[in-house]
């Protein structure tokens, strides 16, 4: 019999089961049947995230018990006050987010360890400010992020509210890994320990509230615009029209999308970095004549922006706007005189360096991380203890960013915010957003970024995926569409190879990421995702202009798709 197989016939057989599950096992074809079972479910760059349904290889309620318990065997090694200070636990509006939410509560107090959870669902920043602010162990969120409806997940989080880095996440899946058989796991616990359970209300949100207000640079500012607001049928709808309401800006909401919808009906797509996220408030937008499009993903960690610009919406990518927050709160705390000695702002190695030179025109250093902003969580509680440098700002490509680190995870409410600022202080200045990006085109360089990600799904995919890197570190490309690469960064083998030379690549964990740096000052990185199944391909192309910019990139992309068959 094989592992499949072996695997199938015991969930199939299994007392324990959920019922819900067994129609769904019985009617399995041999490629479900083998995609669900081929392997088991990992954490990667933003936790466990998979498809929902029965198998070893899904999300569901008994490979999130798994994970949890775990979870829970690894805090009792921390001892009984780690027990007693406990776990934060919020949930998204996708399908089982609340009830597993609650069972992961149910376990923990079984294992007599106390927890903390939302009373109904909220966005991930606020999760990770929950754990801060119950001063807990941990925290759980249960989130797919952007993913489609398909999808769950679960993320969890150290005693900043930040996701667990390598070394703390490899401590708990040698727990999780540790446990056999996940179908024996139940979350039956007694009533007295049900007490260790404590639901969280409006309290933890008005704390929460208050420190975004804070996040505001010139609170004053007349705030002449029109915002067009999409939550995608998630977590950001009542914390941002609140936070609106509080600060004076006129949102209209795109109503079809505020209902918390886990099959996310009115939407094309719950994820900023895809244009069908926009496709409603465009015409909203259009409707009201607004200034500013924001949207949120489900858990209200990344935000898209679009802006009015010459009578057109644009949509600006993750690159985009996180220069033009840079440029706005740069700009205001040196004119405010609040810039802070040995400033320092964080991004990732696949972000654009179009912030990087923003942040260096006022005296701002950048640090990069490896992609996840657990990373940047990671170096914010590293200076938070030697005071070496002062937090500026945070920010990825993928439209997530963080203004001020009462939160340790990207916060969209708090982007959404200082990009509304942004947008009313440039507004009396007779500009717009994009006139703000077309102004540090012309002080740094015009750049194009841009992501291309190709999906291979199941256990062939997977192959395919690491082929690709294989192949290419096997033979890294001399040249990328004519241009010669003169760099390379292998994060894997933490090698760099310059002028035929090789030198160790310093300050960062292993991870399989390359990165190939061109003579004309532009670069191509390849990743596989941590949550998707997906081999991602990075480029920020330096162009003379944006014409130029545009046409190299597509040489560019059509070379690595000829280079790697992708």
């Amino acid at each position: 019999m094989s592992l499949v197989e072996e695997r199938y016939e015991k969930w199939v057989h299994h007392p324990n089961l959920d019922p819900r599950y067994k129609d769904v096992l019985a009617n399995m074809s041999e490629e479900e049947k083998n995609d669900a079972f081929y392997t088991t479910i990992e954490f990667g760059t933003a936790g466990m995230r998979g498809l929902l349904g029965p198998g070893t290889n899904r999300i569901n309620i008994h490979t999130i018990r798994k994970a949890t318990q775990g979870y829970a065997n690894y805090i009792k090694k921390n001892g009984e006050e780690a027990c007693k200070a406990g776990v934060a636990i919020g949930y998204d509006n996708r399908h089982m987010s609340r009830e597993l939410a609650f069972d992961c509560a149910d376990l923990l107090a079984k294992n007599n360890i106390a927890s903390f959870v939302y009373d109904s669902l909220r966005p991930t920043p606020m999760l990770s400010f929950a754990v801060r602010y119950n001063h807990c162990f941990g925290g759980i969120m249960i989130t797919a992020s952007h993913n489609p409806k398909e999808y769950n997940g679960y993320k969890l989080y150290d005693n900043k509210g930040c996701q667990l880095v390598p070394a703390l996440a490899d401590a708990v899946i040698t727990e999780v890994n540790a446990i056999e058989d996940e179908l024996a796991i139940d979350a039956n616990c007694t009533e007295e320990q049900k007490k260790l359970v404590t639901v969280m209300g409006d309290d933890v949100d008005q704390d929460y509230y208050k420190h975004v207000l804070s996040i505001q640079l010139n609170p004053d500012v007349k705030k002449d615009i029109k915002i067009v607001f999409s939550p995608e049928h998630g977590t950001a709808n009542i914390p941002v029209r609140d936070i609106f309401k509080m600060t004076g800006y006129t949102c209209i909401p795109v109503e079809e999308q505020c209902t918390p919808d886990p099959d996310f009906s009115c939407t094309p797509t719950p994820n900023p970095e895809q244009p069908g996220a926009y496709e409603l408030a465009l015409k909203y937008a259009k409707e009201n004549d607004a200034d500013l499009i924001l949207v949120c993903d489900p858990d209200a960690d990344r935000m898209g922006v679009g802006v009015k610009h010459n009578g057109e919406y644009v949509v600006m990518t993750g690159n985009q706007s996180g220069s033009v927050e840079i440029e706005y709160i740069c700009s205001q705390l040196v004119a405010q005189h609040k810039m802070p000695e040995h400033p320092v702002m964080f991004n990732t190695v696949v972000t654009s360096d179009l912030g990087e030179k923003v942040a260096a025109d006022y005296g701002v250093e950048t640090e990069k991380t490896l992609t996840g902003f657990k990373f940047i969580g990671e170096k914010v509680a590293k200076y938070e203890v030697t005071h070496e440098k002062n937090y500026v700002f945070g920010y990825e490509e993928s439209y997530g960013s963080l203004v001020k680190p009462f939160v340790r995870d990207k916060d969209a409410p708090q982007a959404l915010l200082i990009l509304a600022e942004a947008c009313a202080f440039y507004k009396q200045q007779g500009k717009d957003l994009v006139d703000v990006l077309e102004e540090l085109y012309q002080r740094h360089g015009t750049y194009e970024e841009s992501q291309v990600a190709l999906t291979l799904s199941g256990e062939e995919g997977a192959k395919r995926i690491q082929k690709i890197l294989s192949d290419l570190r096997a033979e890294a490309p001399k040249e990328i569409a004519g241009v010669k690469v003169v760099k390379s960064e292998d994060f894997q083998t933490q090698k760099i190879y310059e002028n035929g030379e090789e030198k160790p690549l310093e300050g960062f964990t292993k991870s399989n990421v390359l990165k190939y740096f061109l003579e004309d000052g532009s670069w191509v990185a390849v990743r596989p995702s941590g949550t998707e199944p997906k081999c991602k391909f990075y480029y920020c192309i330096k162009g003379t202009d944006k014409a130029d910019a545009h046409k190299k990139t597509e040489m560019a992309q059509k070379a690595m798709s000829e280079l790697t068959g992708a």
